[in-house]
């Protein structure tokens, strides 16, 4: 339940950045900018806070090169089901879904990956701690 739960935060997190629909930071921040600016400026330093706290731990527990594999299977699993017949890229809102998809694993498992390493192996991670 625990990587469902990080994998839907970070799938919010980025549909409610930008998605195909009129729902969202980035379209909402355009238009009520003028009007809303606080509230537009507040709601963006949330999404951003909501950032750092996913990219920190994805960086620091797969680093890039993980990120890089991570993001290279989900490519190759969409290639595999787009030659098989079973996807298609003709939709252009079915596309940014599919990207948010696939990046929010990537957070989610970057988010993840310390605690079922944890379990897989027995070990423990223990962060650098800066002073």
């Amino acid at each position: 339940m625990g990587f469902i739960l990080r994998w839907l935060v970070a799938f919010v997190l980025l549909a409610l950045t930008f998605n195909p629909t009129e729902f969202n930071y980035i379209r909402w921040a355009e238009r009520g900018a003028e009007g809303q600016l606080p509230l537009v400026v507040l709601a963006g330093l949330v999404l951003f806070a909501g950032y750092v706290i996913y990219l920190r731990a994805t960086f620091r527990s797969i680093g890039v090169f993980g990120i890089g594999l991570v993001a290279a299977i989900f490519a190759a699993l969409i290639w595999v089901l787009i030659d098989y017949g079973i996807l298609s890229l003709e939709n252009r809102g079915f596309t940014t879904w599919l990207g948010i998809i696939a990046l929010s694993l990537v957070l989610g498992i970057g988010l993840s990956w310390s605690i079922v390493r944890r379990r897989l192996t027995g070990q423990t991670d223990v962060d650098d701690i800066d002073e």
